[in-house]
């Protein structure tokens, strides 16, 4: 019996591991993660020093203490109080709005335009084909319209003659 459910979860194994989706998602999440580490050195190298320029070099530095005096060891951990580290968050905050600004205007923009462009290229031989057609079926009424006039016209003298 086990030897007829391995085939068949290997196949299944197989069939989910070559789906397009699949494949995909693994490539994005690849690109993600290097693409996450430029967003990082430009927040560090760019952004943070930037902010620096107006008080502490590094967004994480900047705290408050919510409750009584805080106290910090050497290990950095806080001793007493309860210290809010907000510097962080903007930190993260603004690394989140780098990265989706980059990837809407560099990846989601451009593609949402080719597809625009590409749907317009699309739709105009399929509008044209249907005026392409009405002019056929015009062109084929009016030629059956004219045989059948010089059918009639040809027929006209033979049954005028004959009668």
């Amino acid at each position: 019996m086990s030897q007829t459910e391995q085939p068949s979860l290997l196949a299944g194994f197989k069939e989910f591991i070559t789906r397009g989706n699949v494949i995909d998602l693994a490539v994005a999440v690849v690109v993600g993660a290097a693409f996450s580490s430029i967003v990082n050195s430009v927040v560090n190298g760019i952004i943070n020093p930037l902010v620096g320029a107006f008080g502490t070099k590094d967004l994480a530095g900047y705290s408050s203490c919510l409750k009584g005096p805080c106290a910090v060891d050497s290990k950095g951990e806080t001793v007493s109080g309860i210290h809010i580290l907000w510097g962080s968050v903007l930190s993260a905050t603004l690394t989140f709005l780098i990265t989706a600004a980059v990837v809407y205007f560099l990846m989601v923009l451009p593609m949402a335009r080719y597809l625009a462009r590409r749907a317009a290229k699309q739709e105009a031989p399929q509008t044209a084909e249907p005026a392409a057609a009405k002019n056929e079926v015009n062109v084929e009424t009016d030629e059956i319209t004219l045989l059948r006039d010089i059918r009639d016209a040809l027929v006209a003298p033979r049954s005028g003659g004959a009668g």
